[in-house]
């Protein structure tokens, strides 16, 4: 679908996102380092093979993270070895910030809050021996550790800034590079998707046409994830936007809150503290936001009976 040209700086974003889009399609191996630099590459995973509880990270910028790193870094930043990143190039490593370098690679990435998010469900799970009962059975493969019944969480990054939400329709190649991520995560040692983290809009606030349809593409946007990922029942889990480029947020954010679908809940980020540009959200406020999204993933799973478990995850 192609957006009216009158629209200011759409050209520039449009560039940018295709170009991070390279790095989110399996690009050609001469765009990755080659086997002579492979040592410069994150190693892939002992936990690579293992089934994973998998979450796809969409959006823009806040999703990608822009929070300045701290020295030492939370403990909720930290890496974990049961906490796997797909890189750009579709191999599972360890995670660590930045999750979206090799994604979004047009800015600076930083701090986000799929770790923090991730740290939580991981320690929910340790602490409770029906968590990792709704994943598929362990592979055959041996397991480092020997924890072959412990929860493997894989974050599947795609988030790219300055993107509006005409960018992520169905045919446009952020949601096809997204789609295509997702397939091979689940296929990566095999897996269920537990939901789609969604943190977008900010530059939907710049023109009010775009503000007024944001509700609709939206709507959209989860249908056909739902049909092209096989997941009916997919968890979307979209983040209330905290800031925005334009003097439409109000209209974006009432869209979001009058979102009417199953499976679909809003986390509001609104009044968590912002970076100084007044446009990204700041380290700690990236960190409490992880926190607000598991409890609200965490509180959505108890909610549901062990036959709308099953079904999630299939």
């Amino acid at each position: 679908m192609k957006p009216p040209a009158r629209r200011p700086l759409l050209g520039v974003l449009a560039a940018a996102a295709a170009l991070s889009c390279l790095l989110l399609l399996a690009p050609p191996p001469r765009l990755f380092p080659s086997s002579s630099s492979s040592s410069t590459r994150a190693p892939t995973s002992p936990y690579a093979h293992r089934p994973k509880l998998l979450f796809l990270l969409a959006g823009q910028s806040n999703m990608a993270g822009r929070g300045a790193p701290t020295s030492p870094l939370p403990a909720p930043y930290l890496p974990h070895p049961r906490l796997l990143r797909l890189a750009a190039d579709r191999r599972w490593v360890t995670a660590s910030p930045p999750l979206h370098a090799d994604i979004d690679t047009h800015k600076t990435c930083g701090l986000g809050p799929a770790m923090p998010f991730a740290h939580r469900i991981l320690l929910s799970s340790s602490s409770s021996s029906s968590s990792p009962s709704s994943l598929p059975a362990p592979s055959t493969v041996s397991d480092p550790g020997g924890e072959e019944d412990r929860l493997v969480l894989g974050l599947v990054p795609c988030a790219v800034g300055g993107t509006r939400i005409w960018m992520w329709a169905r045919g446009q190649p952020l949601y096809e590079a997204a789609v295509a991520r997702a397939r091979a995560a689940v296929a990566g040692g095999g897996g269920a998707l537990g939901a789609v983290l969604w943190f977008q809009g900010e530059s939907d606030t710049i023109e009010v046409d775009d503000a007024r349809a944001y509700g609709g593409k939206m709507e959209r946007l989860v249908a056909d994830l739902r049909e092209d990922l096989g997941s009916p029942n997919l968890l979307v889990i979209q983040v209330g936007l905290a800031s925005g480029e334009g003097n439409y947020t109000d209209i974006v954010r009432d869209a979001q809150r009058s979102i009417n679908l199953p499976n679909v809940i809003l986390v509001d980020a609104m009044g968590l503290p912002l970076s100084d540009d007044q446009l990204h959200l700041s380290t700690e406020a990236q960190l409490r936001l992880g926190e607000m999204l598991a409890q609200a993933y965490l509180e959505f799973e108890s909610s549901r009976d062990p036959k709308a478990i099953e079904s999630l995850h299939q």
